[in-house]
């Protein structure tokens, strides 16, 4: 014979219809979540319906109807399908009586457990609790909202202890989470330790690989899905794990650039694990994202994917100015590296359409006025540079550096400490010693602290007067901890050069050869390039002050490219170009006056239009294929 309480839900559904077409029903509702399995069979699905089914019989009710929710939490009730399904059926005026084992299989929101309560009373519906002794045809319960506060202090008290349990895992340096990075796994033996999954990690290292050679999420996105490399989702369901098992996955290669930048942001990959990324009240459905300030990072618990070196190069560049493309679609090297000298701005890359193609770089903000509706800034000057030089210079000067940095190591870090050391001016001293200062009132407001707690506590110190002086004490001690940490970050900039010279050491060594600088070169050594105006503005030939400064050691020139004063000969040469350009000017200008250079333009107009017509279609012809390059789906390196 087989068990009536094991019946399948299509027979409830069947007796539900059945009962509706005759009269009201009467609904024995059942909750069982995922907290509440642990207290064993007495709450199981099939228990409520046994205790539910004697108790309507016993009291003379029939008709009845079970509406189920199965391993969901009371804390909501816009998710029940059963709760809801109840709900509509009462406000229909379709329900008799609901049967409960307890009002805590309603619900745990004392809130909503009112709302719902006082819905039954409005539509006439009796509600029965059984082992609570409750039905409401015998009156109201006075204790009713008592025992809603109740039910949700329970939920309370699991969530805090939730977050106990969380806590103490992270205290002993373990994962928090049960998500696993995407190019790690767990490990069989602990399941908090990750190692690495060669084939994602592979996947991992060409993503980071393919920031440092200046592409975009979008881009990086483009070659994954041209490579046809499976998004992390569908990965983790072919090895059967993660969260999308048994999802259906219409198109498996379709990466986001949210994925992607996910990804080149993650500290997992150094090695480090970080946990309470996320926060939420016990009563959210959904996490949320908090401050990196209040992650908990936990350093070196597992095998790195990528260096400290490219990680930190990677989050330098998605961190700094937006690499701009040009009219054709092509960025730039150097995009994103250059910055004014007067203004602080960007300097964006155009390319000369006037029959040369020739990218030069201009200050952002100057605009000849539309500028200031742009960004409220104004630059007197385009501090124009000519990029394909500005490459060639920046090319001899990191080929002179790391020379110098391989043929005399000791003399190299030696000359960087120097360089340091003289950046140390007398504002930093005085950052030191008033940083000194301020730890050791810091120090003495922690002692005079104790010390009034004590006499109030001894009764040696009112408590007016107690409670005056420690509010006095907290704040200045929470002001100093402020300016204690800006300090701090002050005079962290200006530390020994050693250990800086030593890692651009490092740097150096991975590459052989520095006659051709590649885009992942250039953001690897380059950490900024400020620009100056030419010393004779408006002159192509004029010489230029360029900033070039370095990742680790700033603005750094080897002894041989250190500046030299002009020999004799040099100084002659020099004033006999300022000589012709004076008399070249003075020419064009008496020229100007007596009308024979517009004679000469008008008598060249055509032919000259036609000629710069011809180069322009050129380099329209070339741009375009240039640009249809440059958008173009990139394959991933090793695939090509």
């Amino acid at each position: 014979m087989s068990n009536p309480h094991n019946d399948k839900v299509v027979s409830h559904d069947f007796h539900k219809e059945e009962a509706m077409k005759n009269k009201k029903i009467v609904i024995l509702y059942e909750r069982l979540s995922r907290d509440d399995e642990v207290q064993g069979e007495s709450n199981s699905i099939t228990n409520q319906k046994i205790v539910l089914e004697e108790h309507a019989l016993r009291v003379g009710l029939s008709n009845i109807v079970h509406m189920t929710d199965d391993g969901l939490s009371g804390l909501y009730f816009d998710n029940r399908p059963g709760y809801l399904e109840m709900m509509e059926e009462i406000e229909a005026g379709n329900v008799e009586a609901v049967l409960v084992k307890d009002t805590s299989r309603l619900g745990r929101d004392y809130v909503r457990l009112g709302i719902c309560m006082e819905t039954m009373r409005r539509c006439n519906t009796r509600f029965i609790s059984v082992t609570e002794g409750i039905d409401t045809i015998n009156g109201d319960d006075e204790f009713m909202p008592f025992r809603h506060v109740i039910s949700e202090f329970y939920a309370r008290d699991t969530s805090r202890k939730i977050r106990s349990a969380y806590k103490a895992k992270n205290a002993q340096g373990k994962r928090v989470s049960s998500y696993c990075p995407y190019g790690y796994v767990k490990s069989e033996t602990d399941k908090h330790q990750l190692i690495v999954d060669p084939e994602s990690a592979e996947v991992v290292r060409r993503i980071f690989q393919m920031a440092m050679d200046g592409l975009g999420p979008y881009q990086i996105c483009c070659a994954l899905k041209v490579d046809k490399v499976p998004i992390p989702a569908y990965y983790h369901a072919q090895m059967g794990m993660g969260l999308h098992q048994g999802y259906s996955f219409p198109d498996p290669y379709n990466w986001s650039s949210s994925c992607v930048t996910s990804i080149l942001s993650r500290k997992e990959y150094i090695g480090h694990t970080v946990n309470f990324r996320t926060r939420k009240h016990f009563k959210d459905k959904k996490s949320h994202y908090v401050d990196e300030s209040e992650w908990t990072i936990i350093e070196n618990t597992h095998e790195p994917i990528v260096d400290q070196v490219l990680f930190d190069n990677v989050q330098r560049i998605r961190n700094k100015t937006k690499r701009r493309p040009d009219g054709w679609g092509y960025i730039h090297p150097l995009s994103g590296l250059l910055w004014c000298a007067d203004c602080g701005g960007k300097l964006h890359i155009h390319r000369i359409t006037n029959g040369k193609d020739k990218p030069t770089a201009v200050c952002c903000n100057y605009a000849k006025g539309s500028a200031f509706i742009r960004s409220g800034i104004v630059c007197e000057s385009g501090h124009r540079i000519d990029t394909t030089k500005l490459t060639e210079v920046i090319r001899d000067t990191l080929k002179a550096i790391a020379d110098y940095a391989k043929t005399d190591k000791k003399a190299f870090i030696k000359s960087v400490q120097e360089m340091m050391a003289a950046q140390k001016t007398d504002d930093v001293r005085k950052q030191n010693r008033r940083l000194n200062q301020c730890k050791k009132r810091h120090s003495e407001l922690e002692t005079l602290i104790v010390k009034v707690y004590e006499d109030n506590a001894l009764g040696k110190l009112p408590t007016k007067r107690y409670e005056t002086l420690s509010q006095s004490y907290a704040q200045e001690q929470e002001d100093l901890e402020k300016e204690i940490a800006v300090l701090e970050s002050h005079v962290e900039q200006y530390e020994d050069g050693s250990g800086k010279a030593k890692r651009f050491i490092q740097l150096v060594e991975r590459h052989v050869d520095f006659t051709e600088l590649t885009t992942a070169m250039l953001n690897e050594f380059v950490a900024k390039i400020i620009v100056h105006e030419r010393d004779q503005k408006g002159k192509i030939d004029s010489t230029q002050k360029v900033e070039i400064h370095l990742n680790f050691i700033g603005e750094y020139l080897p002894p041989n490219l250190q500046p030299q004063p002009l020999t004799p000969e040099q100084e002659e040469e020099r004033r006999k170009i300022l000589q012709r350009r004076e008399w070249n000017k003075a020419n064009y200008q008496r020229r100007k006056n007596n009308g024979k250079h517009k004679a000469w333009e008008e008598a060249y107009a055509d032919r000259r239009k036609e000629r710069l017509n011809e180069k322009k279609a050129a380099l329209l012809e070339d741009g375009t294929v240039l640009g249809a390059v440059a958008l173009a789906p990139v394959p991933l390196a090793g695939n090509q």
